[in-house]
């Protein structure tokens, strides 16, 4: 008994589609009208009777319990599944085959979705903003209600298909005259023609136009965030579904804050003596003028932070943190009364001629370094 998986080329548990995938493959390769290899129409006639016996459940099982149904099917092509839709297939395609059945298309289609670029403050990313845009898009047609006709008026069948959208074709090959099918030129695919297009649109079903749409962007959107507005976007040909509009946010830089995630980051430029003395400092934030405590002996590069004024949480509630980075001021240009009192402040502090010292860097020179190479 011969093995047919081996023939085909495929595992004992294979799957039909598989089977039917190696018998496809290799019946083009050996079928005589094509292979012009010796021993192409034996190797032909085993593909072929291989696949009758693993194409039919049936004729499988019996053939995997020792027995080979073919002796009794005389090996022929009829039965098991296999015939002459098969070798259509095999030689053709599928898509040959399906377009015999398919009928005509919609005119009718989904419109396309559209991109919108819209540039944000760092105000409206902090809290949300409800914006009003004008949009350029296609509109049903008012004039022929997307029937894409001049009114009064209607489609008309095709009169070289039919109304069937496709049109048959009969051509030569070597198992004979085959039919093929394709889109029917005249009506390209509808099955009906426009005899009298519609003078606004011209026979599209749709116009375009200016729209008003109105977007509500929540808090904690970033350069790239997307909003959707579900069929907001284009209307199809002749009338059919809207597509989807997507705004695309871009965030303005600001002159003041720098945004890292949904924390927001200021300098806070102080002069040398409120930075020793301390002092209540008051900060413009988006949330109105706040208070900031500057403790007596604050340090440059000293960070404080207000908790929750920094921008809105996505779709979680809540608000980062703003954090407030202070530069201590050098005085320069001393007048001689001012260079008079410094001296004498060194002079009680004993730092008249002050001794170098040099401090661990790694926490304070790295950490600006990284900083500046990321662009911070």
């Amino acid at each position: 008994m011969s093995d047919y998986y081996q023939i085909l080329g495929v595992a004992r548990d294979a799957s039909p589609e598989q089977i039917k995938k190696a018998y496809r493959k290799l019946a083009r390769e050996h079928h005589p009208d094509v292979a012009e290899a010796e021993g192409s129409e034996d190797m032909f006639k085993d593909v072929s009777r291989a696949y009758e016996v693993l194409s039919n459940p049936e004729k499988r099982r019996q053939y995997d319990m020792g027995s080979d149904p073919s002796s009794a099917s005389g090996g022929g092509m009829g039965g098991g599944g296999f015939g002459f839709q098969d070798i259509f297939e095999t030689f053709f395609g599928a898509q040959q085959g399906a377009s015999a059945q398919r009928g005509p298309i919609p005119r009718a289609r989904r419109g396309q979705d559209a991109l919108v670029r819209l540039d944000l403050d760092l105000a409206d990313a902090v809290f949300g903003v409800r914006r009003e845009l004008q949009v350029d898009t296609a509109v049903v047609c008012t004039t022929c209600a997307g029937s894409c006709c001049r009114p009064g008026t209607s489609p008309r069948t095709c009169e070289v298909c039919g109304g069937r959208g496709v049109v048959q074709r009969v051509a030569r090959s070597f198992l004979g005259q085959v039919m093929t099918s394709s889109p029917c030129a005249a009506c390209h695919g509808f099955g009906t023609t426009i005899p009298e297009p519609c003078p606004d649109c011209s026979g599209e079903g749709r116009v375009r136009s200016r729209r008003t749409l109105v977007v509500d962007v929540p808090a904690g959107v970033d350069t790239g965030t997307r909003i959707k507005l579900t069929g907001q976007g284009e209307v199809g040909p002749a009338g059919g579904p809207s597509g989807d509009i997507y705004f695309e946010i871009r965030e303005r830089q600001h002159d003041v804050f720098v945004r890292r995630g949904d924390d927001l980051h200021c300098n806070l430029e102080v002069p040398m003596t409120a930075a020793a003395l301390g002092t209540v400092l008051s900060l413009d934030t988006f949330d109105g003028a706040q208070d900031v405590d500057l403790r007596p002996g604050t340090q440059p590069g000293h960070v404080l932070t207000l908790k929750g004024l920094g921008v809105g949480h996505l779709h979680v509630g809540g608000r980062g943190d703003l954090h407030v980075h202070v530069d201590v001021l050098v005085p320069t240009g001393l007048d001689e009364e001012q260079e008079q009192l410094l001296t004498r402040l060194a002079t009680l502090r004993g730092e008249e001629r002050p001794e170098a010292r040099l401090s661990g860097a790694h926490g304070k020179v790295f950490s600006k370094l990284r900083d500046k190479l990321s662009g911070r």
